[in-house]
């Protein structure tokens, strides 16, 4: 069983997350969404962000109100799998680039995303922006209707109970437009 369940983490990395974690309560849309923690990490979403009720998997979810010009709302999705689970940082920033191509159809390169390793708070983080033709949210979702001109922001924030795999996709100006809130977000995070 126990091999089982880390074959089904590895297989699903981000996408998945075991009940570990508490999730947020819900949140009304006007007052600001509560603080929510995983894997040893506490943060707070910003003031507009709609936590969303649980879901399978996930430790968190966060809706960000469609931008002037957009229909879509983006997306922040929080997963946590457990102490040395989830994968190599190296491997999610590769699945993630994977669920994007360009507007050509071709695949999505390192060259093309924006990657960075830097300490917030004393935490190893690993950022990831990249935009294009969306293509879904990994195995496990099954297969989504490409969505162009969408961006994804992630985060992977080396807790001191294994990673937490932060990921916020949408259309680009949504997207845009939430990125100062998710660096407020990624600043907030501490140890519990």
């Amino acid at each position: 069983m126990k091999r089982l369940l880390s074959a089904m983490t590895m297989v699903v990395a981000v996408g998945v997350a075991p009940a570990l974690a508490q999730p947020p309560q819900q949140a009304p849309q006007a007052q600001a969404a509560p603080a929510a923690s995983a894997g040893g990490l506490a943060w707070t979403a910003p003031s507009g962000w709609e936590a969303q009720g649980t879901r399978p998997m996930r430790v968190a979810t966060y809706r960000i109100a469609p931008a002037k010009g957009d229909t879509d709302p983006a997306e922040l999705a929080i997963f946590y799998f457990g102490e040395g689970q989830g994968g190599a940082v190296d491997a999610n920033v590769k699945r993630w680039l994977s669920q994007f191509q360009k507007a050509d159809g071709t695949p999505i390169t390192d060259k093309d995303a924006r990657t960075k390793k830097e300490t917030l708070n004393g935490l190893s983080v690993t950022t990831v922006d990249v935009k294009g033709t969306y293509n879904g949210g990994g195995p496990m979702m099954g297969p989504a209707a490409p969505k162009p001109n969408s961006r994804l922001l992630g985060a992977i924030v080396e807790g001191p109970e294994g990673p937490v795999f932060f990921k916020l996709t949408g259309p680009e100006r949504t997207v845009a437009g939430a990125e100062k809130g998710f660096r407020k977000l990624l600043e907030s995070m501490k140890k519990q």
